[in-house]
């Protein structure tokens, strides 16, 4: 076996190991066992199997954060587009939402359209800003936290038939989520104001 093959079945073991671990956290909010794999035959592994991907996608989408954000040139294929514009371009596999595009040495200020896995353009080069899958062993504790509280939000019905809690799950989550996105909008110099009209007439 290559070096490389055990290279990167090692990683695929991490990753999955770190899933389990969150997917774990997450029943136990519940009071329920935690999973060991997603293969056990439980109804909590099949619960995590099945809803863990959405949830995840779904949170990661939610918001542009700064870990999972990404610039990245995307490369032209070779077959254009039927109508309205000239170039398709071939987005990347860890794509899950775009926040803007330009070209040259800009990340926005584009006209274009997203269709399947390709964006449409008239430009001859394009660079995407855009929100990226990261493997969960890069998420950073805050999200990790919001993730397994949504986590366990979204398994309680199913394995607890328990409505209260489901619902005080999900307006804890929805609290953490506030507070995550707040966290991470610190990753950056904040915004400064460019519009002083207001101030200029006063």
């Amino acid at each position: 076996m290559s070096e490389k093959k055990i290279k990167t079945i090692k990683a695929l073991k991490t990753r999955l190991k770190k899933t389990l671990s969150i997917c774990s956290k997450a029943l136990f909010k519940l009071g329920v066992d935690g999973i060991v794999s997603f293969e056990e035959g439980t109804a909590e592994a099949d619960i995590s199997n099945n809803l863990f991907g959405l949830i995840r996608d779904g949170l990661l989408s939610s918001y542009p954060w700064s870990f999972a954000t990404a610039q990245k040139r995307l490369p032209r294929l070779s077959e254009n587009p039927l109508a309205d514009y000239k170039y398709a371009y071939l987005l990347p596999n860890d794509y899950l939402r775009m926040i803007s595009a330009g070209s040259g040495t800009r990340g926005l200020g584009l006209e274009y359209r997203i269709q399947k896995n390709m964006l449409h353009t008239n430009a001859e080069e394009v660079v995407i800003t855009y929100i990226f899958r990261p493997k969960e062993e890069d998420f950073p504790p805050f999200f990790c936290d919001v993730l397994t509280t949504k986590l366990a939000s979204e398994f309680c019905l199913p394995l607890t038939e328990d409505n209260a809690k489901a619902n005080i799950l999900i307006k804890r989550a929805e609290e953490e989520i506030k507070n995550a996105r707040l966290i991470d909008s610190q990753q950056a110099t904040p915004k400064k104001f460019e519009d002083f009209t207001l101030v200029e007439v006063r």
